[in-house]
């Protein structure tokens, strides 16, 4: 005989009322608390809530205003997340390429992200040095690669984000022998 399932009425969720300018700060407010941020980022997360939710303030929904209020105070600051965006890729093995696109992609101004653009900029050899290392290629390479594997070294970094000098220069070492990052 088979069992009948009893089908629980599905529960509507109540409809959120739309915010004001209040409850707009208070979302702006804990999204910052909860994550690093840009002012790009968290202008477009409030545009976005405001859509979800509609807006019930006089006039339009003041989200430049506090996107400025909140830089001003320093809960924003799209030179630290720049400068810690930058070292986190940096350490990972990525070069100033792909470092440029993230902070673009980020909502950041080149005037902000100029500095750990030259960080990146100056670690360069270091950072190739660390991704070839961790994809056991160039000098970390257990043997001299064959023309195609050494291509697809040569495609792997320049995806990284990597300058051709800097590909160059990684890829020509020898296994075993590394290349001096103080020597340009």
């Amino acid at each position: 005989m088979a069992q009948s399932r009893r089908v629980e009425p599905q529960r509507q969720k109540k409809p959120r009322p739309p915010l004001d300018e209040e409850a707009l700060e208070r979302i702006a407010l804990f999204y910052v608390g909860r994550y690093a941020t840009t002012r790009a980022r968290l202008a477009t997360y409030l545009g976005r809530k405001v859509r979800e939710r509609g807006w019930a303030g006089e006039g339009a929904p003041p989200i430049d205003r506090l996107v400025a209020r909140l830089s001003g105070l320093g809960y924003v600051d799209d030179r630290a997340f720049a400068a810690a965006r930058a070292a986190s890729l940096h350490q990972r093995g990525y070069g100033e390429r792909r470092i440029a696109g993230a902070l673009q992609a980020a909502g950041i101004e080149e005037a902000d992200a100029a500095p750990a653009r030259e960080q990146a900029r100056s670690g360069a050899l270091e950072a190739a040095l660390r991704f070839a290392r961790r994809k056991r290629i160039g000098p970390y390479a257990d043997e001299t690669p064959d023309r195609r594997m050494r291509d697809k070294a040569f495609a792997a970094m320049a995806r990284a984000g990597h300058s051709m000098e800097v590909i160059r220069r990684v890829l020509d070492a020898t296994p075993g022998e590394i290349p001096d990052c103080d020597n340009g």
